[in-house]
Order: structure tokens, then sequence, then C-alpha cells
């Protein structure tokens, strides 16, 4: 057994030891409780500069113009996960036969001898003898999974310069509300873009609404394709109102029922506006009735400046082809066009009637009414009044004296008292001569705008026409600007057609009544493909008049004018 003194040296050597331990468990303890305070001070100064950060609004993107450059950093941020490429639209290759080949110069290749064509090269062989098909010359092949990737096609009137797209191609993948007010941002900026074409892109009410927002925005875009888009809310009347500066809009195989019809009825026109910059509208391929049909007829009642209106392929029959036949003829006024023509011929009547009186009234007179004015202004208006007329009296001394100088000079010349150098008459012969050859010059190099200077055709309003009054209503004459109606591939039948025939014969009769009318009327009517007979007495009827109006139409040499 060892030692007691050994066994009481043990433990207190231990005890020593464990107290050691303890403190500097301590220690080790109370510096990772300071770096863990340390720590969390920092994750929470971190994360007040977080929230900082995202409180603070970013400064909105000024688009520059580079169609690629803006639309890669507005959907970074809206944090667009697949950012769809924009890439050129492709075309067809010219086949050889086609390229233009350069003249050849007069005088150099006169002793030479025609280039030989080069030999065709010999076709590659397979491991089996077979020829390798080379590759088509006239389109381009993609793989099959490259073709179905949406894509943004793009065309520039330079390719190497990305400020000039002109036109905007985009098929048969979903535009979203982000996706459209990013471009919201982007086309505005865009100053030769003319042509935006969505097809088949899912276009919904609210899209459609902001499609229609930027529209006036755009100063160089004329033409708006939307075809294929099924939008339930048929909306579409919101794409051509009064500030739309579109010139021609496709709608065609939209599903547009007569709801949609008489939304773009009322936005071609109504009483109190209607849109003047529209000029071709396509309605093809929709399912407009007769009902839609009396709503863009309403449309046309107003509307003074489209030219082209195509509604084949739809279910327009009679009652419908009526309604359209009388807006392009004559039609009496409704009580709300009444109201709306009385209260613009009298603003035409006084124009001054609505504006406030001047200043220059109640300058003078701060406490009393402008009616009251002191002696001394209307002495000073008197003064004034009779400046112009002492003005006017010293001019006519003026003039006087002139005419006596002029007389006693042509008394003097016919006394032959003054003699002119014999050199002098002809100097101004060749002086008149000169000046006449450049009179003729300019003359050649005047443009035919500045030797006529144009006036700029005011369009008048509908409803400010000469009217005539007949059982208790106004008649007004109808549209004579529409100059090509489509309605193939409908419903029409013989009734429709005479009362076609109706309306072009009386447009006919008012041209050539009036020497300054507005429009020619209706110079083509396109019918194919409708219910009606082709032995239908009206409709050879209205078929010989509308070639007299058809301005490509020649007629057939007479024996006459062949033997002359």
């Amino acid at each position: 057994m060892p030692p007691i003194g050994s066994r009481s040296s043990s433990r207190t050597g231990g005890s020593r030891w464990t107290s050691l331990s303890l403190a500097s468990r301590l220690r080790m303890g109370k510096k990772s409780d300071k770096a863990m305070v340390k720590d969390k001070n920092q994750s929470s100064v971190s994360q007040e500069q977080q929230d900082e950060n995202s409180s603070k609004t970013p400064e909105p993107h000024m688009c520059s113009g580079h169609f690629q450059a803006d639309f890669i950093e507005l959907c970074r941020r809206n944090n667009v996960t697949f950012v769809t490429p924009i890439v050129l639209r492709g075309k067809p290759q010219p086949l050889p036969s086609q390229v233009p080949e350069g003249k050849p110069e007069k005088g150099k290749d006169k002793g030479k001898a025609p280039p030989q064509p080069e030999p065709e090269p010999e076709p590659e062989l397979t491991e089996d003898g077979e020829p390798i098909e080379t590759p088509p010359k006239t389109y381009v092949t993609k793989e099959k999974f490259d073709y179905f990737k949406p894509t943004i096609d793009v065309e520039m009137d330079n390719p190497d310069k990305t400020d000039t797209v002109c036109e905007v191609y985009i098929r048969g993948w979903k535009i979203d509300d982000t996706m459209m007010h990013i471009f919201r941002q982007c086309w505005p900026s865009m100053d030769k873009l003319h042509t935006i074409n969505l097809w088949h892109a899912g276009l919904t009410g609210s899209t459609v609404s902001i499609l229609a927002s930027f529209l006036p925005v755009c100063a160089t875009l004329k033409n708006l394709i939307l075809d294929g888009n099924t939008v339930k809310e048929e909306n579409f009347g919101e794409l051509i109102g009064e500030e739309c500066l579109v010139q021609n809009v496709s709608l065609r195989y939209c599903s547009i029922t007569d709801k949609g019809a008489d939304s773009i009825g009322t936005a071609l026109g109504s009483a109190k506006k209607s849109n003047t910059k529209l000029l071709s509208l396509n309605l093809n391929g929709n399912q407009i009735t007769d009902v839609g049909a009396g709503h863009i007829s309403r449309g046309l009642r107003m509307n003074r400046n489209l030219l082209c209106l195509s509604m084949s392929s739809n279910k327009i029959g009679d009652k419908g082809v009526v309604k359209l036949a009388e807006a392009l003829s004559r039609f009496s006024l409704k009580h709300e066009e009444v109201v709306e023509r009385r209260r613009q011929i009298s603003e035409k009547g006084s124009p001054d009637r609505n504006k406030s009186p001047p200043l220059s009234r109640r300058a003078h007179s701060n406490d009393r009414p402008g009616s009251v004015r002191s002696n001394t202004q209307t002495e000073k208006d008197k003064s004034k009044r009779d400046k112009p007329s002492a003005k006017k009296k010293d001019a006519k001394g003026k003039d006087a004296k002139e005419d006596d100088k002029k007389g006693t000079k042509g008394k003097d010349d016919k006394a032959g008292t003054k003699k002119e150098p014999r050199g002098t008459r002809a100097s101004m012969a060749a002086d008149a001569g000169k000046n006449a050859g450049k009179t003729k010059d300019r003359k050649k190099k005047m443009t035919p705008q500045e030797q006529e200077p144009t006036e700029a055709s005011e369009v008048i309003n509908p409803l400010l026409e000469v009217a005539d009054y007949m059982d208790g209503e106004l008649w007004v004459a109808g549209n004579r600007v529409l100059i090509n109606l489509n309605l193939s591939r409908n419903q029409v039948d013989e009734e429709g057609v005479r009362a076609l025939l109706k309306a072009v014969q009386y447009q006919t009769t008012l041209t050539q009544l009036e020497s300054k009318h507005s429009g020619t009327g209706l110079m083509r009517i396109n019918l194919q493909r409708n219910p009606i007979s082709s032995d239908s007495e009206a409709l050879k009827k209205l078929h010989d008049l509308m070639l007299t109006k058809d301005p490509f139409y020649k007629p057939s040499p007479t024996p006459d004018a062949e033997a002359a």
C-alpha cells in the first residue's frame, strides 16, 4: 500500500489542476461569448443594410433606343428567368439566276472572248458509292428543338446598327403582363419602328389595354397586326382610339363577335369623336353577324378617313349589308347627332362666345367694374383714333406732290427737253433678255409644290354637311371616303346586292353633281363566294357599274379605234 503522505499530495495536486481547468474554461467561455456578440452585431448590421437597400427604389432605366440592350436590362430588373433572344428575321436566299450581274463596260471587252462557265464539281460519294445530297440553297434548316424555342424576330434598316430596328415579329408564344410592360418601355424609344406583328401571342384583355396605352406614344408606328389572338373581353376598340397614330390594323381570326364589333364601331366614329388616322381595317375570319355589321356601319357614318374595310369569312347577311349601304349612301340623323350638330353650328357661327373677356378691360380699374372708365382714358382713346387720320392726310399730300412731279416729268419728256443716250435702250433690252433667261431657269428648277402652293384640305365633319329635311328628319350624305369593301364568303343574297347597287348609284350621281365633293365613293366591292346567283340582274348591274369606277380598268378597244 502506498504511504498516507503520498495520497494527500496527489489529492492536493488534483484539486489545483481542477481549479486551473475551471478558470481557463471560464476565460474561454467569456471569449466565446464576446465573439458570439460580435457576430450577432455584424449580422444585425448586415441585415439592416440589406433592409435599407431593399427599401430604396431602384432608379428607372432610361431606354436608349437599342432594342436588344434595353430588353435584356429590363428583363434583368423584372427578374425574368428566361430572356428571349432577339434575332434577325430569316429571309429566303436568292437563287443564282436571280442575282443581278454587273453590266460590262463599253469598249473594254470587245476583243475578249466571253468567259467560259466553270465546270461543276464532282459530287461526293458515300461509303456505298451513292452521291451525298448537297444542302438546300433556298432555305435554312434548324434543329427540331431550336425551331420551337421562343424568339423575337426583327428587321433592321442597317444590320450593323442595333438602333435601326423597324419591324418586330413575335409568333407562337404567350406575352404576359410583365413582358408587355417591358415592351411598353422599349418600343416608344425606337425611332424607326413602323410594324408590330404579334401572331398567336395569347393576348388577354389586360395586355391589350397595356398595348393600347402606349400606342399613341409610338410616333413612327404605322402597322399593327394581331392575328390569331382570341381575347375574352374583346376590347380591341381601345387599339384604334382617337389619339392612336396607327394606319393599318389587322385582327384576322380573333373570334370577334358582335360585342367586339360594337367597341370597334364606337372607336371608328361617334357623334362627338372619331378616329382620323386609320386607313385600313381587316376583320377577316371572325364571327360578326348582322348585328355586328350594324355596329360597324354606325362607325362609318361619322368616320371620314377609313379607305379599306375587309370583313370576309364572317356571318353577315342581307340585313347587315343594308345597314352598311345606308351608311354609304345617305342616312337620317339620330337625336344625339342632331344635338351635336346644333352645338357645332353655334360654335362655328360665334367662336368667341365661350371665351373669357380680356384682362385689358379691368387693367386700369382695380376697385370698380370694367364698364366704368375715366375721362382721361376716353381722351386717350380719342387721341389714338385721331392720329391715324392725320397720317392719312399727310400721306395724301405726299401722293399729290409725287403726282405733280410725275406730271411735270411727263411734260418735259413730251417736249423733248431730256433725251436718252443711244446705248441705254440696247442695254435695257439685253438686261431684260438676261432676266427672262433667269426666270425660265428658275421655273424649270422650281418643284410643282413651289409653283402651286397646296392648301391644306380640312376634313369636314359629317354633321356639318348640307342636310335635307324630309318627313320630320334630317338627312345627310353618307360616307364617300371608303373605296374598298370586302364582303366575300358571307351570307349576302339578292336584297343585300340591291342595297349596295342603290348606294353606288347614289354616290356616282352625287359626285357628278357636286364639283367639290368629299371622296369618290366605292371603287371596289368583293362579293365572291356568297349564296347569290351569278345570273342575278342586280349583281350584273353592280358589276358593270363598278368596272367603270375601277382605276385599273381599261375598256376594250372599239373597231373604229382599231381602224384608226
